[in-house]
């Protein structure tokens, strides 16, 4: 395990990463890409790639887990009805973390831009979509084997437009309204970031002292943004999914291109 210490980091360093970790908390709550706001801040600190996919894993975990039980809390999420999603979320994302670690995941860079884009238009010219609930396309077990397992996977193996993708689904295959999508989605999350993390810690990759400042900002900024959520609805997760899922696929194209 990597401990690297406090010494070695200024006060203002850990002062900047408990701000992104706030923000990218909120903004993980709502909309998801909380990552390509957490995840530079890691990098920018010195540590190595693996090591800040693995402690973005852990302060990620406290975020979810704090959007998550404010959800349970407003009565948003249905445990029972979500088991069979949480367990293969679960088998999904942990063959993800194990296949990261040997598997290069070029590939997904080139195609995932071009997924964020389409979805980004469809919200776009969806302006109804997602307001209240529809009804179901598909069943919770059809749902978890063909999203809770390959989104899981994907988290776990890649990440980033994870939250967003579920967000999606979740409207056009359950029927949910935005609100309870993003909140089932946070549930998710959780569950594919702590099975992320459980493999990370195995094997010795996470920086203990950067993500636990981090998480602290995390566990803030994920009840707050759930509790927006709850307050505003459809009116801030719309515009903020859009936002994220183009910055994220800005990023990665600007990534392919300039690598």
């Amino acid at each position: 395990m990597e401990f690297l210490g406090l010494e070695h980091i200024s006060i203002g360093m850990l002062a900047l990463l408990f701000c992104v970790a706030l923000v990218a908390g909120f903004v993980d709550a709502v909309a998801g890409g909380g990552g390509l706001i957490a995840l530079p801040a890691l990098l920018y600190t010195g540590i190595s790639p693996l090591q800040a996919l693995a402690t973005n894993k852990l302060q990620g975990s406290f975020g979810t887990f704090a959007s998550t039980l404010k959800f349970i809390r407003h009565g948003h999420i249905d445990l029972k009805q979500m088991l069979p999603a949480v367990f293969l979320t679960f088998a999904g994302a942990a063959t993800g973390t194990f296949a990261v670690q040997l598997f290069s995941t070029d590939f997904l860079r080139l195609f995932m831009p071009v997924a964020l884009v389409a979805m980004v238009l469809f919200f776009a010219l969806q302006p109804k979509l997602g307001e209240q609930d529809r009804h179901h396309r598909i069943g919770i077990w059809v749902f978890a084997a063909l999203f809770g397992f390959t989104l899981g996977f994907y988290d776990g193996f890649f990440g980033p437009g994870t939250g967003s993708f579920f967000t999606l689904a979740f409207v056009l295959m359950l029927g949910f309204n935005l609100v309870k999508a993003t909140a089932n989605t946070k549930l998710l999350n959780f569950t594919s970031n702590i099975t992320s993390l459980a493999i990370f810690i195995i094997g010795g990759h996470v920086v203990w002292s950067l993500g636990l400042v981090m998480a602290v900002g995390q566990f803030a900024g994920g009840f707050l943004g759930a509790h927006m959520t709850i307050r505003h609805g459809a009116s801030l997760i719309r515009p903020l999914v859009i936002i994220m899922s183009s910055a994220m696929a800005l990023k990665l194209l600007y990534d392919n291109f300039s690598a």
